[in-house]
């Protein structure tokens, strides 16, 4: 699933930069969430072993952000209701910055805030579940595009060249393996 690797990143640099997450169906259940009468998740269940995923991606150094089609509060909701919140350095939210994915401004609002120029989008992972909102947007910028494909909720067959991840994992395990390999992780380090 993900044997490619990044042979064109210089070894002295960080091959990853920053780790880019969608929200639902990537790190939250959405057939969980509780919602108030705005439409705002007050509080869902993670998909299994995501927490402890970002946690160990975390611990491994990597810059993560949220980039979320949502309300402005959800995410905040849900991260915190598991102590997940931290973790993050950047929320790009749909809400605030006026656009949905895959609008480029979503993807260059979370780079901007970790200080990371165009000319390094290449060494960003776009994490998400949604082949026309998360893999388009990643792939239209030159991040790398994986696809959480963890339920057959929404299409999960590209239909079109910007639609096709360049890697796809099923579960946090494979998510941690994949990220790994793309980080010049020996497997042995993975866990």
């Amino acid at each position: 699933m993900f044997e490619k690797s990044l042979s064109s990143v210089r070894r002295d640099q960080p091959a990853l930069l920053a780790l880019f997450f969608d929200l639902g169906d990537t790190i939250m259940l959405e057939e969980s969430e509780v919602k108030d009468a705005t439409g705002t998740t007050l509080c869902a269940e993670l998909i299994p072993g995501m927490a402890d995923a970002l946690r160990h991606l975390k611990t491994q150094g990597h810059r993560l952000a949220l980039v979320a089609d949502a309300r402005p509060q959800t995410p905040v909701n849900v991260l915190r209701q598991h102590s997940l919140f931290e973790l993050f350095e950047y929320c790009a939210i749909s809400e605030n910055l006026g656009v949905e994915k895959p609008h480029p401004r979503m993807f260059q609002a979370a780079s901007a805030a970790l200080g990371i120029a165009p000319q390094d989008y290449p060494r960003v992972a776009m994490i998400g579940n949604n082949l026309e909102r998360d893999m388009v947007g990643a792939n239209r910028l030159g991040m790398i595009s994986i696809f959480y494909h963890g339920n057959e909720r929404r299409r999960t067959h590209p239909l079109t060249p910007e639609e096709h991840p360049r890697y796809t994992v099923t579960t946090p395990t494979e998510l941690i393996a994949c990220i790994a390999q793309l980080a010049g992780i020996p497997p042995a380090a993975w866990r």
